[in-house]
């Protein structure tokens, strides 16, 4: 049995143990990962992809997350056939200097997907991404068909019970989660738990049956070794695609954290709100997925 078909045919915890053990990828299961220095990096004043490399160089340096021969997947936002300027998808020059730092690193491949909701080929294009993403190195992978996604159990989900997840992310080694900060007419923020709607299919079933509990319950199921919160220019209103440059405001901040809790709970406050009215920030701490208590955590801010 080849690695992709048992992946396909298992379900639950079992697929990464099992597609991990079957293929000789140990890596990120069984090996050291040296703990980084600070739970939370916030970085203001510079470009994105200068405030990437202060972020990374403070949590120890992306070998702190990638190994040589590793198969990396970074999963931004590029939902929406819009152009940077906007600020409905992840800046282009955030995810190319990451791609950059993974391969600098060793990585084997770097890929890049997300289950859009514009069409897939306008949105790769329009959102600068897809051309930023294969200059840097990295292969993009469009999300957009069934097949692709395969079932899971959501272990300990209160509503979310299984779902389907891209076989990107089921196989990778190290994945990487770069949301855009913005404004959200369903959940009212977009942050890193939110943006992982896009690495699966059946996200329909979420916005039906209570979003924020579904939003959390798969925050527990699986956690990105990396969160980089995309805010240097941030969708104030009218999320999540936007109407206008009216609705866009220039922050030039970026939040990197293991922790994809801690991230964004500090996400919410730099948006303006309390990170406990934003009900799957509070039920993903409650339920341990992570940690919203940032007076408690140990941040690095840095200011360009």
């Amino acid at each position: 049995m080849d690695r992709r078909t048992f992946v396909k045919q298992t379900v639950g915890g079992a697929v990464l143990a099992g597609a991990a053990a079957a293929s000789g990828r140990f890596s990120r299961l069984f090996a050291a990962v040296p703990p980084v220095p600070y739970d939370l990096v916030a970085v203001k004043g510079g470009e994105p992809d200068a405030m990437f490399d202060v972020a990374i160089a403070a949590l120890g340096g992306m070998t702190s997350f990638v190994r040589k021969g590793q198969k990396v997947v970074i999963k931004p936002n590029i939902g929406w056939d819009v152009t940077p300027d906007r600020a409905g998808n992840t800046n282009p020059k955030l995810v190319a200097r990451i791609i950059r730092h993974c391969l600098d690193a060793g990585a084997k491949e770097v890929y890049v997907f997300d289950h859009t909701c514009d069409d897939w080929r306008r949105s790769y294009k329009n959102s600068g991404i897809e051309r930023a993403a294969k200059d840097a190195g990295a292969m993009m992978a469009p999300g957009h068909t069934e097949s692709n996604y395969h079932p899971v159990s959501v272990t300990g989900g209160k509503v979310l019970r299984e779902a389907h997840v891209h076989e990107l992310v089921l196989e990778s080694d190290v994945y990487i989660n770069v949301p855009v900060l913005k404004h959200h007419s369903s959940s009212q923020l977009t942050a890193g738990m939110k943006n992982q709607m896009g690495i699966v299919w059946d996200r329909g079933y979420w916005h039906r049956n209570d979003l924020h509990q579904c939003i959390a319950d798969f925050a527990g199921y699986r956690k990105p070794d990396l969160t980089v919160v995309d805010a240097y220019l941030m969708l104030k209103q009218n999320g999540p695609r936007g109407v206008s440059l009216d609705d866009v405001v220039t922050m030039k901040t970026q939040l990197v954290a293991k922790d994809i809790v801690a991230a964004d709970a500090a996400a919410a406050k730099l948006f303006g709100v309390n990170p406990d009215d934003i009900g799957y920030i509070k039920i993903a701490a409650a339920q341990k997925a992570g940690r919203k208590d940032l007076e408690n955590l140990n941040i690095k801010r840095i200011a360009l």
